[in-house]
């Protein structure tokens, strides 16, 4: 049975009272009534919460008080928004609902009141607010955690900048509006910041839910949000650092977070990465930074259960059980995804199972449904076209009862090695003027090798293949818009030359407007803060 431990429970002595605007963080400051009581700091708790905001939506579970003001729990996820920002607005999915803003992320046409946006935004700001907190009043109690929380908080500052570019910036608790900071500049602090806290991080090694520290950042997560990083500086500073990229991601590769092989009774070892059981099946040697979940101790709508819930559909296979009794059926495949898999196949003709899905692509990654499903979204309100995806499932391998019949046990891998494979090969393709070295291309058949896909060669590797692969091993991880950026296809001078169905607004696709390759400021956080100037465009 799966271990509860680590499981982000806070007394309420712990609760932070933080509105989610960067404008208005003196909220968090509090003053004891009566001048006798004396205010002690519960140093535990307030560490797990700075994990906790990326977990879960407050201290009472998915059904209660959602620590972002004025909005619910299930919209403000953190999983569930950086997968809608980074994933809806893209070649891999697309979704048939009709609630604020996800339109708009289908059709790319998101504006500074997109509610999405904001609560995502407002999530990761609220995180840093928890971080500068226990920075503020818990630093010098343990070395190891302090480390932590920075790397937690520049893991927020990291998001921020990838989707908002220039934004408010601040180290410290205060009443006063922060400053903006330059997306260049912010890049430089985040490097700074990781390099300088990592030695104190826990040292890299492979954990499970017995074990631990499990699910706490170690030293390797700095290295592969440098690596993360670096492969995008180009995009954030101008200057390109393919060598660091791939310097850093070789440290990961090396170290003990390696490629989970061990699949069983008929689950593939890819498969296992995103089950109920995956910080216990052995499957976590690949997880770098999981975030957890239990069905019981620690429910969300806005985690794991929102990538299983929003992409299965009641209609599906029984033999396909995926462990919860939620099938919201909104999310689907594109078919730009798909044909990475199928490149000679017409769509039509598969008509298969997901298990039956994957024997047929020759890649265990393949793991769509598409009975009764045309491959091409030709209406995005309705869920009779676009394939299923059943990547995400709470069943277990060991055939093991989850905890609920709702709720999910699978903890999700935000950070784990696999991704460090795919920037050392992009990064030594880019050093070497687009094609991958002899050596290299290891890393890419380590994957393929994984997933019992064919090899290939170095000369097949071009830096578009590369591209393709991410695909293929990342897809609804939320790695997408941002992958799109970097190669220059997502909007811009080249976003007509790389379409996909809905792309712009029309079913054969059109390209859009390079602004659109940051989001703009929540209006209102900048019309709270003087001190903000909107993004280009907006």
């Amino acid at each position: 049975m799966k271990a509860m431990k680590f499981k982000y429970i806070l007394p309420a002595a712990a609760v932070m009272l933080a509105a989610g605007l960067t404008s208005c963080v003196g909220d968090l400051d509090v003053t004891p009534i009566d001048p006798a009581t004396t205010m002690t700091v519960d140093e535990p708790a307030l560490y797990t919460k700075c994990y906790a905001n990326m977990a879960l939506a407050g201290n009472t579970g998915a059904d209660g008080d959602c620590d972002i003001d004025r909005l619910d729990g299930g919209t403000t996820g953190f999983v569930r928004q950086m997968w809608n920002a980074n994933e809806l607005p893209t070649d891999e999915a697309i979704c048939c609902w009709g609630d604020p803003g996800i339109p708009q992320f289908n059709f790319n046409t998101w504006d500074a009141s997109h509610p999405m946006l904001e609560g995502f935004y407002n999530r990761l700001f609220t995180g840093i607010a928890y971080c500068n907190h226990y920075l503020d009043v818990c630093d010098g109690i343990d070395a190891t955690r302090t480390a932590e929380v920075r790397f937690l908080r520049a893991l927020y500052y990291y998001h921020l900048m990838d989707c908002y570019g220039n934004v408010p910036f601040t180290t410290v608790l205060s009443t006063t509006s922060p400053e903006q900071i330059q997306r260049a500049d912010l890049f430089k602090w985040i490097e700074s910041e990781l390099k300088d806290c990592m030695g104190n991080m826990l040292e890299p090694a492979v954990r499970t839910s017995a074990s631990t520290g499990y699910g706490r950042a170690d030293q390797d997560a700095a290295n592969l949000l440098l690596a993360r990083m670096y492969l995008n500086a180009e995009v954030y500073t101008g200057e390109a650092r393919w060598a660091d990229a791939k310097a850093y991601a070789e440290k990961v590769i090396n170290g003990p977070h390696k490629l989970w092989e061990g699949g069983t009774n008929g689950w593939s070892s890819y498969q296992m990465l995103f089950m109920g059981d995956n910080g216990e099946s052995g499957a976590s040697v690949e997880a770098i930074l999981p975030l957890l979940q239990d069905g019981v101790t620690t429910t969300s709508w806005g985690t794991s259960l929102f990538l299983m819930a929003s992409t299965w559909k009641s209609d599906m296979d029984t033999n396909n059980d995926y462990g919860t009794s939620e099938n919201w059926a909104g999310n689907r495949a594109r078919s730009n995804l798909i044909r990475r898999f199928f490149p000679n196949t017409p769509l039509t003709d598969l008509v298969y199972t997901i298990n039956d899905m994957a024997a047929v692509a020759n890649d265990d990654r393949a793991l769509f449904y598409s009975i009764d499903r045309e491959p091409v979204v030709t209406n995005p309100s309705e869920f009779t076209s676009g394939f299923s995806v059943g990547k995400f499932r709470n069943t277990y391998s060991t055939g093991a009862t989850p905890h609920s019949t709702k709720f999910c046990d699978t903890d999700y891998f935000l950070m784990r090695s696999g991704e460090a494979y795919l920037i050392a090969a992009e990064a030594d393709a880019r050093m070497n003027g687009g094609q991958i070295s002899n050596d290299a291309v290891q890393y890419i058949n380590a994957l393929r090798k994984r997933a019992h896909a064919s090899q290939v060669t170095a000369e097949q590797c071009t830096l578009d293949y590369i591209l393709d692969e991410r695909s293929r091993e990342l897809y609804f991880e939320g790695f997408r818009r941002t992958d799109l950026v970097r190669y220059g296809y997502f909007g811009g001078e080249h976003s007509a030359d790389f379409t996909w169905e809905w792309k712009g607004g029309v079913q054969g696709g059109q390209g859009f407007e390079a602004y659109r390759n940051v989001y703009a400021i929540p209006a209102e956080d900048k019309n709270a803060n003087p001190n903000i100037q909107q993004n280009a465009g907006y």
